[in-house]
């Protein structure tokens, strides 16, 4: 079989998140998170778990950084716990928690792996979300003097900075639905904290190229591709409206084009915004959100069929799901097609400099086996299929630079608790034992040879 080879330089990484791995909740002088206080609320966790000690990453660092050694990662992207730095969101320093990704990152370079740092995967401290939280102008404020800080101390060694993980579910699941933290479901006050989140990131970026200086500067949005289930006009009007809400509501200002005016006019016309637009919208606000970023990450897991819910549908179905038997176990169909139309989409439509896969997985419960042998052989074909469609995308042109396997390990699955395992090394949570799967192996040997062959 031919084999596919990526460029020279690709970067194979594998990624995770402070709140899902770290546990060490209240040590050291870290502060209290929305997450910490929305998982120890009953009712809002599956299955009534928390983050307290997660896969006890801030006490295994060095065991989890010898893990990834052993299977030749090039590239580790992880997050700052922000409560970590700023126990109340701002003002006084905690030393003990910049000293720690300090020695992270330290033993990351002497490893041989590059450092992708995230400052902001969702746990905003407490204090701040009591003060008003995204919705307010003000967390947006705090954001840079913590962006700053950490940039600042860790920024003479890493070279690799995102500002914010996915602001579109920070957004509309922490306030639009309330299924993640904070849990507020208020549209309005979903379209005020979104901004903000952009806000801040325009407002990071100058800042941390000035304490870092040939840094790359990126944000990672998770994106999903739409369809529309029949050809009817209804369909067509739902998918496009999808599309605004989910993908160019922060593509679009990004990337210097504003917010999408079809999308304006459908939140006034829904009583979202005011009649004539959106308010908190301030002076200089867009320009700095349009600050040219060095590459943009993709967090791509799955497409969307859209129907609308008010249509008669009198068509057939023109767009077939996968399956039951072809959908990971958080029910979402796979797909890789998909991440191949988005990187095309991203090349042609917006231009992005550099683009960087900065999640992609599947959840799948495979244990071990009688033998300690963990043979998840339906992770292994997903994501070869996957970095097989990355790779047709760089065919086309597409700046691909790097890819990041979400995840390194199981996990604390947010508001799933740990009824999902992502991870490519298995965690028992009883005594914290990490095993590779079989789709760790599988990646090594694909980073060794830099591609593999499809068969």
């Amino acid at each position: 079989m031919p084999k596919l080879r990526f460029p020279e330089g690709f970067i194979w990484g594998v990624a995770t998140s402070s709140y899902q791995i770290e546990g060490g909740w209240n040590e050291d002088g870290k502060g209290e998170s929305i997450w910490d206080r929305f998982s120890h609320t009953p009712g809002n966790i599956e299955d009534g778990t928390n983050g307290d000690v997660a896969c006890d990453h801030y006490h295994r660092w060095r065991e989890d950084i010898a893990l990834m050694r052993s299977l030749s990662i090039e590239g580790y992207r992880f997050s700052v716990s922000w409560p970590r730095i700023f126990p109340k969101g701002r003002g006084e320093v905690n030393e003990a928690g910049l000293d720690f990704y300090s020695r992270l990152v330290d033993g990351l370079l002497e490893a041989g792996i590059l450092p992708f740092l995230t400052l902001y995967h969702w746990d905003l401290p407490q204090a701040l979300q009591e003060e008003g939280g995204w919705p307010a102008r003000a967390t947006a404020e705090a954001f840079t003097q913590y962006a700053d800080v950490v940039s600042r101390n860790l920024g003479d060694r890493v070279k690799h900075w995102i500002t914010h993980n996915e602001p579109a579910v920070a957004g509309f699941e922490g306030h639009l639905t309330g299924r993640h933290a904070p849990g507020i479901k208020d549209a309005k006050a979903a379209l005020r904290a979104v901004h903000h989140l952009l806000l801040s990131h325009g407002c990071a970026v100058p800042i941390i190229r000035g304490n870092s200086p040939k840094a790359e500067v990126g944000i990672a949005l998770d994106l999903v591709p739409a369809v529309p289930v029949s050809a009817n006009t209804a369909d067509f009007h739902a998918c496009r409206h999808f599309d605004g809400y989910r993908t160019r509501w922060f593509l679009d200002p990004l990337f210097g084009r504003h917010y999408p005016a079809d999308m304006i006019a459908s939140y006034i016309a829904r009583g979202r915004l005011p009649a004539g637009g959106p308010t908190f919208v301030e002076g200089g606000d867009l320009d700095a959100i349009s600050t040219p970023i060095d590459f943009l990450g993709v967090n791509y897991y799955t497409r969307a069929i859209i129907r609308d819910k008010d249509a008669l549908n009198k068509l057939p179905p023109t767009a077939f799901p996968a399956p039951e038997s072809e959908r990971t176990e958080m029910g979402w169909e796979v797909y890789p097609e998909g991440l191949y139309e988005i990187l095309n989409r991203l090349h042609f439509e917006y231009q992005p400099r550099k683009i960087y896969i900065t999640e992609n997985g599947a959840s799948y419960s495979d244990g071990p086996d009688t033998g300690g042998r963990v043979r998840d052989y339906r992770r292994t074909d997903y994501l070869r299929h996957h970095i097989a469609a990355t790779h047709r995308a760089i065919q086309n042109g597409v700046p691909l630079a790097g890819y990041f396997v979400w995840s390194l390990m199981d996990n604390f699955e947010w508001a799933k608790g740990y009824t999902q395992r992502f991870g490519i090394v298995w965690i028992d949570y009883q005594n914290q034992q990490r095993i590779l799967k079989d789709s760790a192996l599988w990646y090594k040997e694909t980073i060794d040879q830099n591609g593999f062959c499809m068969n």
